[in-house]
């Protein structure tokens, strides 16, 4: 496994210089590291932020599953999605708001074809609400097909 969590990870970052606004670090609870956030107040509706996670040196023809942590806090706070690069640009994953305040699990799987994936992204889109914030941390990438519950 791979792990590209912000604060030790090794994999490789990068903001989209084409989107509305940027990702920025947020201190976790515990103090152990930071993760990735947008807050509520930022930009105007329908704005959006992407966060590019560059992947190189996946196996063609081969599966992975990427897991994630992520958190919308607050009221009509927006969305979170994740596009694959080399796919229809619709979205594998997307989530548009929380039961409550609390971290959560994604998973995305990526099929590697003739073609591989280069890059995943994260896409916030800002809401309606003026608080709260999106949140993404704990990135790992497996090799082979998502685990069950």
């Amino acid at each position: 496994s791979v792990d590209c969590s912000f604060s030790r990870g090794v994999c490789d970052w990068k903001q989209d210089a084409d989107d509305d606004f940027d990702w920025n670090p947020a201190d976790r609870d515990k103090g152990d590291g930071y993760y990735m956030a947008v807050p509520g107040f930022v930009g105007h509706k329908k704005d959006m932020g992407r966060l590019n996670l560059l992947l190189t040196n996946l196996k063609p023809k081969s599966s992975y599953c990427l897991i994630f942590s992520y958190r919308l806090a607050g009221e009509r706070v927006g969305k979170l999605r994740v596009f694959l690069a080399n796919k229809k640009p619709a979205p594998v994953w997307e989530e548009n708001k929380g039961k409550d305040e609390k971290w959560r699990t994604g998973k995305v799987e990526i099929f590697q074809g003739a073609e591989t994936t280069n890059s995943v992204t994260f896409e916030s889109e800002r809401g309606k609400g003026k608080t709260g914030e999106i949140g993404v941390d704990n990135v790992i990438l497996i090799s082979g097909l998502c685990p069950e519950d």
